[in-house]
């Protein structure tokens, strides 16, 4: 595996529209984690890295909230370009990379060429499907491996 990266935040939010809430610590059930809404077994959680949104948004000239683009997981250190298939240990959560989160119109509305700003070099982020369930707190180490 390659060198690890972090956890840096966690989030989840209860319905499409509604706001998200950060949590410093939280279990992951295979179905994804309590309290947000449900997903496709395939899209349990979303992962979204700290350098991809930082891109997207010096792109843009602004600094926005992370939790801007709804993912669950704020990872550092980590590429997430073309890793689907591969697997993610974060603690002792397993996740595998099902597919790149394409950026909805949502996020225009949120701000004015967002969408466009996350769709090079998959600044979107990634949906994964969980393969073993664990407990995971900011701050855990992240691996991506095959």
């Amino acid at each position: 595996m390659a060198r690890p990266g972090v956890l840096l935040a966690i989030a989840t939010k209860p319905k499409t529209r509604a706001p998200m809430a950060e949590h410093g610590a939280l279990p992951i059930a295979v179905d994804g984690l309590p309290g947000e809404r449900s997903h496709p077994a395939r899209s349990a959680v979303t992962l979204l890295s700290r350098e991809a949104w930082e891109a997207a948004c010096r792109e843009l000239g602004v600094a926005l909230p992370w939790t801007l683009r709804r993912a669950n997981l704020l990872v550092e250190g980590i590429a997430l370009a073309g890793s689907v298939g591969k697997r993610l240990r974060v603690g002792a959560l397993v996740l595998e990379v099902s597919e790149e989160t394409t950026p909805c119109r949502v996020m225009d509305a949120l701000h004015p060429g967002l969408r466009a700003a996350l769709v090079p070099a998959w600044r979107g982020g990634v949906s994964c499907r969980v393969l073993t369930p664990g407990e995971m707190r900011v701050g855990d180490p992240v691996e991506l491996g095959d």
